[in-house]
């Protein structure tokens, strides 16, 4: 796990208001951010796996926007601090929301044998990145362009109409950048666990 990048990272980079009430919600008992899984059985879902996956974010982030195509035609621009909210928070949402669970599946020999993996317990149910935006401004205040970029990371995979995801990108580019660096986290760098 890499708490300590993490809070390393963050500490370097955001420094707005309320940014360390935010962090010390995140390292607190009542929280759950930093031993978390991604997701109940794919991408990082394993203990830490949100952390990890947030860092994750982060690093593509910063690769994309690094691009000189990026920079110079599309003239996306963005603040250390900027990048490191809208990645490194981006998934506040996921919090407090898995429970170590277990399962049964088949092997490749037909023989059932319980395996672990997580529960998905929303005791928030306020969608996805716009609980993130909910949670995160709780603490501190986003930019409008912050806020639809995590509101719209999951891009067009997620729940949203996809009309407004395309306006959201076609106004906000770093939605769009955000999106594109979740993704890349999510399918090439995450593994999902094998099962037996």
């Amino acid at each position: 796990m890499n708490k300590e990048e993490f809070i390393k990272i963050y500490t370097e980079n955001i420094k707005r208001e309320g940014a360390d009430k935010l962090l010390t919600y995140l390292t607190s008992d009542s929280c759950d951010f930093f031993t978390a899984p991604a997701s109940t059985r794919f991408h990082s879902a394993y203990t830490g796996g949100l952390a990890d996956h947030s860092l994750n974010v982060y690093h593509c982030l910063k690769d994309y926007l690094q691009r000189p195509r990026v920079k110079e035609i599309y003239g996306l621009n963005v603040s250390d601090e900027t990048i490191a909210i809208v990645s490194l928070l981006h998934d506040l949402c996921k919090m407090n929301c898995y429970k170590p669970s277990t399962r049964n599946v088949k092997d490749s020999h037909g023989v059932w044998h319980t395996v672990p993996t997580w529960s998905y317990e929303d005791e928030m149910p306020y969608g996805h990145g716009e609980k993130s935006v909910y949670i995160i401004s709780g603490y501190m205040r986003l930019t409008r362009e912050e806020a639809f970029a995590i509101r719209y990371h999951m891009g067009f995979s997620g729940n949203e109409d996809k009309m407004n995801v395309g306006n959201a990108f076609e106004k906000f580019p770093l939605a769009f950048a955000l999106s594109t660096a979740d993704m890349e986290a999510t399918y090439f760098m995450e593994e999902t666990p094998e099962l037996p």
